[in-house]
């Protein structure tokens, strides 16, 4: 296999679509870094593995020699993007945005070389463009175009409101590609409108249109639903080892063979093609195989002592039977600010008192998906879930929603 074929092996690996593949052959074979896009609007302060699937195929093409550009929509996040939506949604404040932005930029290097990644904010050039630029802009686009996307035509044909600003949102992404000189975005399925407008907008700047990879949307946990921190299906990748382990290991059987394809790193296609066939032929336990995908997880987001102790803590807690399998899962309902860790503990039951549960978090008695917690102020906002312990018996599962 030729280095140009390998290269495209591995970048087709997980895509939903390549526009256009002969396009993306012939980029490679350049030999010269291409310059690889993919923006990150700062709407939420936290990624997880949903946001990693992008992310992954960006530390592939660095792997493979090229530029990587992170780019946080500073500009586009005080629009709003409007993908998916039935509402026109609230824009963010430029405090909101810079905060997220700096928790952003502080996670990604858990999966990008920090060596060969451009950091950039389109609020570059954007703050520059001024209004005349903006209307320039904006004459390179039809209404009737705008209307072709599918979320605006379902609000149009519903008689729901569209903001004209929320027009300008695929315009505004599609110039960062225009701005960067970009070989190579990349974007979830529901962003393909809004990356092909950066192709129509870099030609008509006389640029050679990007090339287009769309990448599926990852299932959370619960194996339906789109994986997202308000679902509350979600493995953040700041999260502690042991909840990423355990949260891991809950996922079905199905879903594992899927989340191989789209998180592993050291299982190729080939290597999960004969896990399946084993397991599906009663040679192999899938369970085996899903704490293989939970520790590389774990490694790569907290280090391999931190996966060699979170095998240690499963097999010791619920393969040893410590931790019951059909642990109900228990909602509790948070208060403005998070439900502290005390009044927790006494909801569910693990304790009788809040003075109980103080005392025991300064004997460091109390565990939260493994590790010990002695922080008293500890509090959990909805979308949260946890695997609450005391001593060494008493154990909660607890997911935690809006009061």
């Amino acid at each position: 296999m030729s280095a140009t074929d390998h290269a495209l092996a591995l970048i087709h690996r997980g895509t939903d679509e390549v526009l256009k593949p002969e396009e993306l052959a012939a980029r490679l074979a350049l030999g010269r870094p291409l310059r690889i896009k993919a923006g990150f609007d700062p709407t939420a302060p936290d990624l997880h593995l949903g946001h990693t699937v992008l992310l992954n195929k960006m530390r592939q093409f660095q792997d493979l020699g090229h530029t990587v550009i992170f780019l946080i929509g500073d500009f586009t996040g005080m629009i709003g993007d409007p993908t998916g939506k039935s509402a026109t949604r609230k824009p963010l404040s430029r405090e909101d945005v810079e905060a997220n932005a700096r928790t952003y930029a502080e996670q990604v290097f858990k999966v990008l070389d920090r060596e060969r990644t451009e950091v950039r904010f389109n609020s570059e050039w954007f703050s520059t463009l001024g209004a005349d630029g903006m209307i320039r802009l904006a004459a390179q686009h039809t209404v009737a175009r705008m209307l072709e996307r599918d979320d605006f035509a379902r609000r149009y044909a519903a008689n729901q409101p569209i903001a004209i600003h929320e027009f300008l949102y695929p315009l505004v992404q599609g110039y960062d590609s225009v701005a960067l000189r970009a070989d190579v975005e990349l974007g979830g399925t529901d962003q393909k409108f809004n990356l092909l407008v950066g192709r129509q907008l870099q030609e008509s700047h006389g640029q050679p249109p990007q090339v287009v990879i769309t990448l599926p949307l990852l299932e959370g946990t619960d194996g339906v639903q789109k994986m997202s921190k308000s679902l509350g299906n979600y493995i953040g990748i700041d999260e502690p080892p042991n909840a990423i382990f355990g949260k891991t290991m809950s996922v079905s059987d199905t879903l594992m063979w899927r989340w191989f394809e789209l998180l592993s790193f050291e299982k190729s296609l080939d290597d999960i093609a004969g896990m399946r066939r084993e397991a599906e032929a009663g040679q192999a336990n899938p369970r085996d195989f899903k704490m293989d995908l939970a520790r590389e997880l774990v490694a790569r987001f907290h280090g391999a002592a931190a996966a060699d102790e979170a095998v240690r803590y499963w097999n010791e807690t619920l393969r040893a039977g410590q931790l019951p399998g059909d642990l109900e899962l228990r909602t509790m309902a948070a208060p403005p600010g998070g439900l502290r860790i005390a009044p927790l503990l006494k909801a569910v039951g693990l304790v009788a008192s809040t003075s109980e549960a103080l005392r025991l978090l300064a004997q460091r008695g109390v565990r939260v998906d493994g590790e010990v917690l002695e922080d008293r102020e500890r509090a959990f906002s909805p979308g949260d879930e946890h695997v609450v312990q005391v001593g060494k018996r008493r154990f909660a599962r607890v997911r935690i929603v809006a009061g």
